[in-house]
């Protein structure tokens, strides 16, 4: 039987950071100035006051401390607070196109491949910066990869549903290693003027490489044991932004068309359906929980990751069991879980088993099952 392995990881990180504290006086500053200029529907209860935020009470909610975006300063001027970033022509690599072949020079690297050794590239994210031509099939092109492309949304389940992907297309012969892309700069559907959710995401990109286990000459190779995909539909997690908005010119512009979502309702939903959904998959690899070293989660928010954690284990987790980049990326959407696993993979020994699990929007859940070889 023929089996895949993850031979390589890459990463791009954006070169700007903010910190929980400047983005707190961004926020602070457009409050006070909202507040002044409505001064009086506010007094006179047509228009809802808006409450500041602090740091204290983002790390509390989150476990951010911090975030790497694409850009920073149009994301800090309380009157824009959105990134100012150019529009490319037709003729230029476009930027999401530009941060996947970054971060998938790194990947081929530790993969010990070149470009020619690829037949498949899937750009799985969030958020296409474009409906087509496909982000793929131009990262194929920028790259000098023959075969062939296409892009995947299922959310920040995305690089996970794209691992299952990619590995029933080597095991099936139809590819001999496919190049998996996550470019997420969700600094663009964010609503940085919303109090619940400003603080959540960052910007990055990362890159997977998974061929035939026989094939594969990489140090950094793991096999793939299991694969499990599962959706639910929920309107919890949602952003209505696309294509039909200009049928009714009354939404445009309107904080539907960015991310919102319930995070109450989610947290309560997402935690046991993860959970169960990581037990599942470690016995279907024939394993059992104990036997697994390390969870290479979804960063999204560090409570539900304790949490799922803990209702794996029945206890909470060591840091080494369940490492931690929300801290300092933020969630990264798709890119949260691989970053994770790119960064805190190499002291484990062979032989050694982890689970990459990422969970969002849809609700959707994915699930993979690896051993160090």
């Amino acid at each position: 039987m023929k089996q895949a392995v993850i031979s390589g990881t890459g990463l791009f990180t954006p070169p700007n950071a903010i910190s929980n504290d400047e983005l707190v006086a961004c926020f602070n500053t457009y409050v006070e100035q909202f507040n002044a200029e409505h001064a009086d529907a506010i007094a006179a209860g047509t228009v809802t006051a808006l409450e500041p935020s602090s740091s204290a009470f983002i790390e509390k909610a989150s476990g951010i401390k911090s975030r790497y975006v694409m850009e920073k300063a149009g994301i800090l001027d309380p009157k824009r607070m959105v990134p100012d970033i150019a529009e490319r022509s037709d003729e230029e690599l476009s930027l999401q196109a530009e941060i996947c072949v970054k971060a998938a020079q790194q990947a081929l690297d530790r993969a010990g491949r070149t470009p020619a050794d690829i037949d498949m590239v899937l750009v799985a994210c969030s958020n296409m910066q474009r409906p087509y031509p496909a982000m793929a099939v131009e990262v194929q092109q920028a790259l000098g990869i023959d075969g062939y492309g296409f892009d995947m949304n299922v959310a920040c389940s995305s690089a996970t549903f794209g691992i299952q992907t990619a590995v029933a297309a080597v095991e099936s012969g139809q590819a001999r290693a496919v190049l998996i892309l996550n470019p997420e700069i969700t600094s663009g559907h964010l609503n940085w003027r919303d109090r619940d959710s400003h603080f959540i995401f960052g910007d990055a990109c990362t890159a997977i490489v998974v061929e035939l286990a026989e094939n594969a000459v990489s140090q950094h190779q793991f096999l793939v044991l299991d694969t499990k995909l599962k959706t639910s539909f929920s309107n919890n997690i949602r952003n209505n932004f696309g294509f039909m908005n200009r049928f009714d010119e009354d939404g445009i512009g309107q904080p539907d068309k960015l991310f919102r979502q319930q995070g109450r309702k989610v947290f309560k939903d997402v935690c046991p359906m993860a959970a169960e959904m990581i037990k599942n998959s470690i016995a279907s690899a024939g394993l059992e929980v104990p036997q697994v070293s390390r969870y290479w989660l979804h960063q999204a928010n560090l409570n539900m990751n304790q949490l799922i954690a803990r209702m794996i284990l029945g206890r909470d987790a060591e840091p080494a069991e369940a490492p931690v980049i929300l801290d300092s990326y933020a969630n990264t959407s798709s890119a949260g879980s691989v970053i994770a696993f790119h960064k805190y993979q190499d002291d484990l020994p062979q032989g050694a088993y982890g689970v990459i699990c990422s969970f969002g929007a849809g609700y959707s859940i994915g699930s993979v099952v690896v051993q160090k070889r």
